[in-house]
């Protein structure tokens, strides 16, 4: 019932705003996106939360389309479900309502906002706004409000000369006290200190991850087998 009413009151306030196709919009995305068919790329993880001492972690990423993604990582690696994978390929399911609000100027580009309304009460994303390069057909920017985790944003940067659209950089920050961190990170240090147990935090606390991407190999070819799990006699 509450998404329903999020659903009209958004419709009203920009129904004399509608002056493009967001739909449209969408399609040129995913479209564009879909000239990747695959790739694998080298990244670096940088975690940068106040309490927390997260050393930064390097890892690889294989992608293939339609949805399959696999990270190899000699250590642990703190990476967001969106910095695995951030294809726009979610929006081909059609599964939502868009709405075009207005361009704005984001970082010297001009961009659409597309504002995504989920249909049925499943998911955990309530509302989804898209800041798209209409230019370039790439989405600049991700802000997400949720049911359980709060509202958390991405912010991705490209490179000119990689002629694909895949990202140089993502920044996904949320609010560390609405997400579901791992129990094992401590605001001491694990090796030097003894486990105490965690303190409430009255107040809420920005974090960021920063994932820097190098080495993209696009088009070349990624086996299944990158994919299927490992079999326990491997592994030893």
């Amino acid at each position: 019932m509450k998404l329903l009413i999020l659903s009209i009151l958004l419709f009203i306030n920009y129904s004399f705003a509608q002056s493009k196709n967001p739909d449209e919009i969408i399609d040129q995305v995913v479209n564009n996106f879909n000239r990747v068919r695959d790739y694998q790329v080298d990244v670096n993880i940088k975690v940068d939360i106040e309490f927390l001492k997260v050393p930064d972690s390097k890892a690889k990423i294989y992608f293939k389309q339609p949805n399959k993604v696999h990270l190899e990582s000699e250590g642990f690696a703190m990476l967001p479900k969106e910095g695995l994978d951030f294809s726009p390929s979610f929006l081909a399911k059609k599964d939502y309502t868009a709405i075009y609000e207005k361009d704005e100027l984001l970082d010297g580009v001009n961009t659409a906002i597309v504002k995504i309304i989920p249909t049925g009460d499943k998911g955990n994303v309530v509302l989804t706004s898209l800041w798209i390069d209409q230019k370039e057909k790439e989405i600049r920017k991700v802000e997400s409000t949720t049911k359980t985790n709060g509202t958390f944003t991405i912010d991705l940067t490209y490179d000119n000369k990689l002629s694909y659209p895949l990202p140089s950089k993502i920044v996904f920050a949320f609010n560390i006290d609405q997400m579901n961190l791992p129990k094992s990170f401590d605001s001491e240090d694990q090796d030097s200190q003894p486990r105490k147990k965690s303190r409430r935090r009255s107040s809420i606390t920005k974090g960021q991850v920063i994932i820097s991407y190098s080495n993209y190999q696009v088009n070349k070819g990624v086996p299944d087998s990158i994919f299927e799990p490992k079999k326990e006699a491997e592994k030893e």
